[in-house]
C-alpha cells in the first residue's frame, strides 16, 4: 500500500532557486511541498497547545544566517518550527556550521584537517602571532558568505580582531604557491555525495567562489577518496543533513575550508548537470514517514526546475517603509582589516560605487585589491583603471559591506565617495550637510 503524500515546508525567507527548486522537487515526486514564508507562517500557542499554520510533517531549512545582520533572529525562527515539526539541518547544526570557527573547532575535535587557524579575541594577542602562516595568510569574517568578508593579507601588517560587526580570524594560505587558485565543492545529501565540482578563480582574483566569477568544471566521478571522505566525516560530525563543503589540497593532503548549510545549486549544477534539489526533497520525504522512487529522483536531478512554484505564497500587501535620509555629506564609519576610521563621505548619485581615498584604504587595511575597475568622468572617452578593495562602511548604525575603488583624493575635500551601491539604501536629501571643510592631506604635508 502506498504511503500517504507528506506535507515538506521549505523554510525560507528569501527568493533563491534551490527553495524554488526544492518546492517543484517534492511535487514532482508526487507529494505535496509548502513554502514557509513570512505571509503564510503563524505559530498559535494558547491553553497548552501549540500548532502550525501552514501544517506540514517535517520541514526543510534553507534559512541564510550568514546574509542577514541578526542571525540569532533567523536561528530563534527555525528553534521555534524544529520544536513542533522533525527539520532537516537542525537550527543548532546550521548555525554552528555557519560560525566559520566554532565548526571548524568541532572539525580539528573529530580529528579532520583543517588550515592552521589563529582566533584571538583581542588586537594585541592576534598581531602577537600574525606571521605565524609567514608573510601572507587568509584573513576572514567568522560569518561570511560568496567570498564577503575574506582577504589576503600581508602579515607584516596589523589587523583587527573586528570587522564591522563580526569577530575575524587569520588562517593558513594553502596551495597557491604552484597554480592558479582552485578549490573543491563537495555537495553532500543524507550520506551520499551528490556532486562535486572544482572551482578555478576568475583572473585577478584569489578567491574562487562562483559568485565572483569563478569558472566550475565537474568532478564526481574523479572525486579523490580522501576529499570525498572527508566531506562526508565532516557534515556528520556538525550534524548537518545536507551541505556543500569546500576543501583544499595542500603538500600535506586535503584540508576542509569550511561547511556550508545552505550552499548554492547554481555552480554545481553548471559544472555537473546534477541539482541537489531531488535529493534533498527525497531525504525530507522519507523523514517525514514517505518513500519516493529512486530513479525518478535522478531523472529529476537532471533539470535545475527553479521555475515560481505552486506553493508560493500570494504575498501580503507591501508595506512601504520610508528610507532612513541621507545628506549631501555624511559620518561614515569605515573599516578595513586593521581598524576603524570615521569620516565625513560625500555623495555622489553619479558613481556606481564607492569610492576611498588611497591613504584612508592604506590606514584601515583595505583590501587586498581583488579586481580592477574602468571609471570614466567629465569629458574623457577612456576609462581610468582602479583597483577595488572590500570595505565596510557604515552610516547611522547600518553596516554595507561594498566593494570600493580607490582613488587619490589628497588634496579633494572628502576622503570617501558614496556611490548609489549605498546610496539606494536611502533618501538623499542635499540640503543637509556635515561641515567638514579640510581637505584630505597625506601626513608629510
Amino acid at each position: 500500500m502506498e504511503s500517504d503524500p507528506v506535507r515538506v515546508g521549505v523554510l525560507s525567507l528569501h527568493d533563491s532557486k534551490e527553495s524554488k527548486a526544492i518546492c517543484n522537487a517534492v511535487e514532482a515526486l508526487g507529494h505535496h511541498p509548502e513554502w514557509l514564508r513570512e505571509p503564510n507562517t503563524i505559530v498559535h500557542m494558547r491553553d497548552g497547545a501549540i500548532r502550525l499554520e501552514p501544517d506540514v510533517d517535517v520541514v526543510a531549512n534553507r534559512l541564510l544566517l550568514s546574509s542577514t545582520e541578526q542571525p540569532a533572529e533567523h536561528v530563534g525562527i527555525a528553534e521555534t518550527i524544529a520544536a513542533l515539526r522533525p527539520t532537516l539541518n537542525d537550527p543548532h547544526a546550521t548555525a554552528l556550521a555557519t560560525h566559520k570557527i566554532a565548526s571548524a573547532a568541532r572539525l580539528v575535535n573529530a580529528g579532520i584537517p583543517i588550515p592552521g587557524t589563529i582566533f584571538a579575541l583581542s588586537g594585541e594577542l592576534l598581531n602577537r602571532h600574525r606571521e605565524t602562516f609567514g608573510p601572507e595568510a587568509v584573513y576572514k569574517t567568522a560569518i561570511g558568505t560568496h567570498g564577503g568578508g575574506a582577504w589576503k593579507v600581508d602579515t607584516a601588517e596589523s589587523l583587527s580582531p573586528v570587522v564591522g560587526q563580526r569577530r575575524a580570524f587569520l588562517q593558513e594560505l594553502i596551495g597557491m604557491n604552484d597554480r592558479p587558485p582552485r578549490d573543491l565543492r563537495v555537495y553532500v545529501v543524507g550520506e551520499e555525495i551528490v556532486g562535486a565540482m572544482v572551482r578555478h578563480a576568475a583572473e585577478s582574483e584569489w578567491r574562487t567562489n562562483v559568485a565572483r566569477g569563478g569558472r566550475v568544471e565537474g568532478c564526481t566521478d574523479s572525486l579523490p577518496k580522501a576529499a570525498a571522505a572527508y566531506a562526508l566525516e565532516a557534515t556528520a560530525v556538525l550534524g548537518l543533513d545536507y551541505a556543500g563543503v569546500d576543501l583544499i589540497e595542500g603538500t600535506d593532503g586535503w584540508h576542509v575550508l569550511e561547511v556550508n548549510p545552505t550552499a548554492g545549486f547554481r555552480g554545481l549544477y553548471e559544472a555537473t548537470e546534477t541539482s541537489p534539489a531531488p535529493y534533498i526533497a527525497k531525504l525530507a520525504i522519507e523523514r517525514g514517514g514517505g518513500s519516493v522512487d529512486d530513479d525518478q529522483v535522478a531523472d529529476l536531478a537532471a533539470t535545475l526546475d527553479d521555475s515560481v512554484p505552486s506553493c508560493m505564497p500570494a504575498d501580503e500587501p507591501e508595506r512601504y517603509v520610508d528610507p532612513a535620509v541621507i545628506g549631501f555629506t555624511e559620518h561614515v564609519v569605515v573599516t578595513g582589516t586593521r581598524g576603524t576610521r570615521t569620516v565625513v563621505g560625500k555623495s555622489d548619485t553619479g558613481a556606481d560605487r564607492s569610492s576611498i581615498d588611497l591613504q584612508l584604504a592604506a590606514d584601515i587595511g583595505a583590501g587586498p585589491i581583488h579586481t580592477v575597475s574602468k571609471v570614466r568622468s567629465g569629458s574623457q572617452k577612456k576609462g581610468r583603471s582602479r583597483p577595488v578593495v572590500d570595505i565596510v562602511l557604515g552610516i547611522g548604525g547600518t553596516q554595507h559591506t561594498v566593494e570600493a575603488s580607490i582613488a587619490d583624493r589628497a588634496h579633494m575635500s572628502h576622503p570617501l565617495l558614496l556611490g548609489r551601491d549605498v546610496l539606494k539604501h536611502y533618501h538623499l536629501d542635499v540640503s543637509r550637510r556635515i561641515d567638514d571643510p579640510k581637505p584630505v592631506r597625506r601626513p608629510e604635508e
